[in-house]
This record gives structure tokens, sequence and C-alpha cells, in this order.
């Protein structure tokens, strides 16, 4: 599962060079990724981060792509996880993803 801010339409540096460093590797090759978005005005870097990964043969589960506002965002003490509107997506998504890792064969994970 991946999050990233977007910076200047695009990714990170530090997070792109990270991806960069493994591209030669195939350490991503068919590994199942999810994308968290957390705001919804951030699109270069989840389009960005999309190519990149697809350009990496990575396994997208767009089930498990997710954008929430979080931006502004007042949680209660207890944090996302007890968040009456940001918890069920969160979960949801999170169940998506894990449905889709235990769907893989054992020796593609």
């Amino acid at each position: 599962m991946i999050s990233s801010p977007e910076y200047a339409h695009g990714l990170p540096g530090a997070l792109k060079n990270a991806l960069d460093w493994v591209v030669g590797t195939g350490e991503l090759v068919d590994k199942p990724v999810a994308l968290f978005n957390a705001s919804p005005r951030s699109t270069f870097a989840v389009a960005n981060l999309n190519e990149t990964l697809t350009v990496m043969s990575a396994r997208l589960i767009d089930k498990a792509h997710v954008t929430v506002q979080m931006a502004g965002c007042v949680l209660p003490d207890d944090g996302v996880v007890v968040d009456a509107e940001l918890a069920p997506i969160l979960h949801e998504t999170i169940a998506q993803f894990i449905a889709a890792i235990t769907a893989l064969p054992p020796a593609d994970v």
C-alpha cells in the first residue's frame, strides 16, 4: 500500500528515486499494490505513481485504490479507525486489498 503527497504536480523526488532503484531488480513485478490518496486535489501524483508502477509491472489492485479528503479533517482522539466517515471506506479498501492478495498463488506474493 503506497501513499504519497503531491509535489510540483508529481511525486516527491525521494519516492521516485526509491522506485527507480528497484526498476532493474524486478522486486515489484506482479506484486499487489494499492494506492491511498489523502487529497482529491492531488491527481497528478496518483497518475504519476500509477504510470510508474505499471511500467514496473506491479499488479495494481484497482478495487483497493482509495482517495479520501484528509486535509482539514478533524479526527477523533482515536484517529481514522473510529472516524464515522473515513473508517468504513478504509476498512473496505483494506479488505479488497487483502482479498486480492489472498487470491494470489503463494509463490506470487
